[in-house]
């Protein structure tokens, strides 16, 4: 292969990386000045099917990502902060939203974009440089990467059909395809559904798409099944990622594969009709002669064509599905049965996963509803803990403190998990807020450890306890299961919290809980003492039924710390 042809195609896959690099840019850019906006807009869905796909469209014209928005919402989903309705609706704005970035790219090949890039670039790096406005000249160097990506990426296809040669060689091989039918059609179909698997992206996708089809080098009908590939390609990502996700998630990224094959199918039966009618109402003459001195002229019109026939395909598909939601809803409920298996035993993480194009927004969102998971294993835990020192059979017993310890081991290996997630999240380029939410977040999971090594502390306690032949006096009995309900009360209270927003929270009755268990902690120590001495109870029994009051009370004061951390204090609480 010549050199020249070398470079060239370097060049090509060159111009790619800068193009897919400005997107993913610009993207993480705009969730970071609006991202905690764009979680509580969605969050706020009501069951409006119109709210929600203008929700999706807003959203996905804002970040320039419609992987982005369709992550989120499945996120949502498997959070149970929206429901699958919901989610199905937001998704059709996306597929809206989407058709944004191919006017963009069709702008982009109406002049000469590349004019602007390098102002775009020299005002981006003076307010990078300047702290309160970095994110803004991120936002603009991702602008102008994108533009530089799709200008060079222009410049070079244009160069590869000006000689001869090249020229010559690819129109002959597509020439081969050039016939309009099924087969030709279904080969396009596929070739760009796997290459924007390949590619994760579509708007990289279509980029090339608009560049054979402006040289002339593709055919209209060619570039056309072409987008209805990248179409059903760029559904793949969200379905890939929602492997590892509960039943609710994976449910709402197969409705977003359903709709958009749909959409593929219908269009397919009516595709000349309205391929004929786009070209007639752009203007695009699609049988003019290369001769014909106004050929070039006539072939720039061929990106505004493809854009429309976007706009035009997901419109209508979202105009005709929209009154089928609930139908949706049920078809995907019946292929993905919900698991059999109990998720409470399994120590593997259900919300944070490898996902790709995954932005700081998304990962923090993940690592939340992860902890929110976590707190609900330990409140789980507690309770455990609690049917251990009920139990009056040994066998049973066994199994309980067998239990326990899974569940330890599980908190261990969540405390992990989600801190080595955080560690890489926090690698990237963050927002002074988003760093201080992964800080709270990583006190948060090592006191969330703690009250589970404290309730494994309590059953190996306990165990010790019921080994013996001694028993708790009544009295004993009844001032522990007061302890441990006000202990109980305050992780219920915990949990609460975690759940709901920082700037709704009331952690009045959380610190009182802690001072109630703190007094009633001395007042039992004081007690103990003053039984030993009267010889109620043997000093073996004494020290069990204390150790257990004291962790009782460590427990308490790592509820309060993940409260703390939770609304933003930095300093323990504890006696």
């Amino acid at each position: 292969m010549d050199s020249t042809y070398v470079f060239l195609l370097m060049k090509v896959f060159g111009s790619l990386a800068l193009l897919m690099f400005g997107m993913k840019s610009m993207s993480d850019a705009l969730q970071k000045m609006a991202g905690p906006q764009m979680r509580h807009v969605l969050g706020a869905m009501t069951t409006n099917r119109f709210t929600g796909v203008l929700t999706g469209v807003f959203i996905t014209a804002a970040v320039q990502s419609s992987t982005a928005t369709t992550l989120m919402t499945i996120s949502f989903v498997s959070a149970g902060l929206l429901t699958l309705v919901q989610a199905i609706s937001v998704i059709m704005g996306a597929n809206i939203g989407t058709t944004v970035t191919a006017w963009i790219m069709s702008l982009g090949f109406s002049f000469n974009i590349t004019d602007f890039v390098y102002p775009a670039f020299f005002i981006g790096i003076i307010l990078i440089y300047m702290k309160r406005r970095r994110i803004i000249g991120d936002f603009l160097f991702g602008v102008a990467f994108l533009f530089l990506g799709l200008g060079t990426l222009k410049e070079t296809g244009f160069s590869i059909v000006q000689d001869p040669q090249a020229s010559q060689a690819i129109s002959a091989f597509f020439a081969n395809f050039n016939e309009p039918n099924f087969i030709n059609s279904a080969l396009f179909l596929l070739i760009g559904t796997v290459l924007t698997l390949c590619v994760q992206s579509s708007a990289a996708i279509m980029a090339i798409t608009m560049i054979l089809c402006s040289t002339g080098v593709l055919s209209i009908d060619q570039g056309v099944m072409l987008v209805l590939g990248e179409n059903v390609g760029t559904t793949i990502t969200a379905n890939i990622v929602a492997m590892g996700a509960n039943t609710a998630a994976r449910r709402a990224a197969l409705a977003h594969l359903t709709i958009n094959v749909f959409g593929v199918i219908w269009v397919l039966i009516l595709l000349h009709p309205v391929v004929n009618g786009l070209c007639e109402f752009v203007g695009f003459d699609r049988n003019m002669s290369p001769t014909d001195p106004r050929y070039t002229e006539n072939l720039a019109l061929i990106s505004v064509v493809l854009a429309s026939f976007h706009s035009f395909f997901n419109l209508t598909n979202v105009a005709f599905l929209i009154w089928f939601i609930k139908y949706l809803e049920r078809f995907v409920s019946w292929v993905i049965k919900p698991k059999t298996t109990q998720e409470e035993e399994d120590s593997r993480l259900h919300f944070i996963t490898s996902g790709i194009m995954k932005t700081p927004e998304l990962s923090v969102l993940e690592a939340q509803k992860e902890i929110r998971s976590f707190s609900d294993r330990m409140l789980r835990m507690y309770g455990i803990m609690r049917d251990l020192l009920d139990e009056t059979d040994s066998d049973k017993a066994a199994k309980i403190f067998e239990r326990l310890e899974k569940y330890e081991q599980i908190s261990d290996n969540m405390e992990y998990e989600i801190g080595k997630y955080l560690g890489l999240v926090s690698d990237a380029h963050l927002s002074d807020d988003t760093k201080g939410k992964i800080r709270a977040m990583l006190r948060e999971i090592s006191e969330l450890e703690s009250i589970g090594d404290s309730c494994y502390n309590l059953g190996r306690t306990i165990t010790r306890y019921k080994s013996g032949k001694e028993t708790f006096t009544e009295q004993q009995t009844t001032s522990l299961r007061e302890l441990m309900d006000l202990v109980e009360e305050a992780l219920n209270r915990m949990k609460a919290l975690l759940d709901g927003r920082k700037d709704e929270i009331d952690t009045s009755s959380s610190f009182a809980l802690e001072r109630a268990i703190n007094d009633m902690r001395n007042n039992l120590k004081s007690q103990n003492i003053t039984n030993i001495n009267d010889h109620t109870y043997s000093y073996a029994l004494a020290t069990m039924y204390i150790d257990m009051i004291n962790e009782c009370e460590k427990l308490a004061d790592y509820v309060i710390n993940v409260v703390e951390a939770r609304i933003g204090k930095t300093q323990a609480y504890s006696y």
